[in-house]
């Protein structure tokens, strides 16, 4: 083992701090299977600030959180993403949900309003704002529509306020939709596409901690939150669960990830779908 390899070995200690210190600035829950990862990233910071070590590293965790912290987490939160990842829920809102906030829409109130809240690099808001346009049609300019993508990843907003993808990222969304809401690049750019002015248009990019203060206006007929909370003790979830169905309109729709449930707050939302629950009235 080189002398290298040996400054850069993540003890128990140091591991535990790391742990402690982003569960106490994001309420992220890391554990031993997590190991590897935390390794791996955050080698990365250590070598970019020279330092010598893990511990020198939590040392500086120590001394500068406030200017270190966003940093930290831009490293260690994971951004896996995709459009139209679980496609089930896309299918309700289209088959089910926007036509029946058409139907129920008055007049002289056709408001909606949808809130990704862990948007990493844009996908997500993106396939909402397709969904809406695929089902609204026509109708869409009677509507004050606005979606809002929150995420706690500064660099991953940039992204999704961007809508530059790789062309790789888009290979299994349909064909109508490619071409209609996707411009390819051309001469440097060939390999990459951008997402249709009309869809940057109907939505806000905004940094947002899930366990600070959410400084949004609500009320939110739908709201997005995939794939996050699983990184959350329990007492947390409850706290956010609670915290967004005050955001929701009565009836509006609280949608999680595939590995995600409301526990003990089932008791307030109707499931409704696959991992889709209703407010209740």
């Amino acid at each position: 083992m080189t002398q290298r390899d040996k400054a850069y070995q993540l003890s128990n200690h140091d591991f535990s701090f790391l742990c402690q210190f982003v569960y106490d600035i994001a309420g992220i829950v890391l554990n031993t299977s997590k190991r590897e990862m935390v390794y791996r990233r955050l080698t990365r910071i250590i070598r970019e600030r020279k330092l010598a070590s893990f511990t020198e590293y939590c040392d500086l965790l120590r001394k500068e959180p406030e200017k270190e912290k966003d940093y930290f987490i831009n490293a260690i939160t994971t951004n896996l993403t995709s459009f139209f990842r679980e496609q089930h829920h896309f299918d309700y809102m289209t088959q089910h949900e926007l036509p029946k906030l058409i139907r129920n829409s008055l007049s002289h109130h056709k408001r909606l309003r949808i809130w990704s809240s862990a948007s990493s690099t844009g996908e997500e808001p993106y396939s909402i704002a397709i969904t809406v346009f695929e089902a609204m049609k026509d109708q869409l300019s009677q509507w004050n529509l606005k979606i809002l993508a929150t995420d706690i990843d500064s660099n991953v907003l940039d992204t999704g306020r961007k809508g530059i993808y790789d062309e790789r990222r888009i290979e299994d969304v349909p064909r109508k939709f490619k071409e209609k809401y996707f411009h390819k690049g051309v001469g440097k750019n060939s390999s990459k596409v951008k997402v249709d002015k009309q869809l940057q248009q109907l939505i806000t990019f905004k940094s947002l901690n899930l366990l600070h203060d959410w400084p949004i206006k609500g009320p939110f007929d739908i709201i997005f939150c995939r794939n996050v909370i699983i990184y959350f003790d329990k007492k947390t979830q409850q706290e956010l669960f609670a915290r967004f169905y005050e955001m929701l309109t009565p009836g509006g729709l609280l949608i999680l990830g595939h590995s995600e449930n409301l526990g003990e707050y089932q008791a307030h939302f109707e499931n409704v779908g696959r991992t889709i629950f209703r407010k209740a009235f």
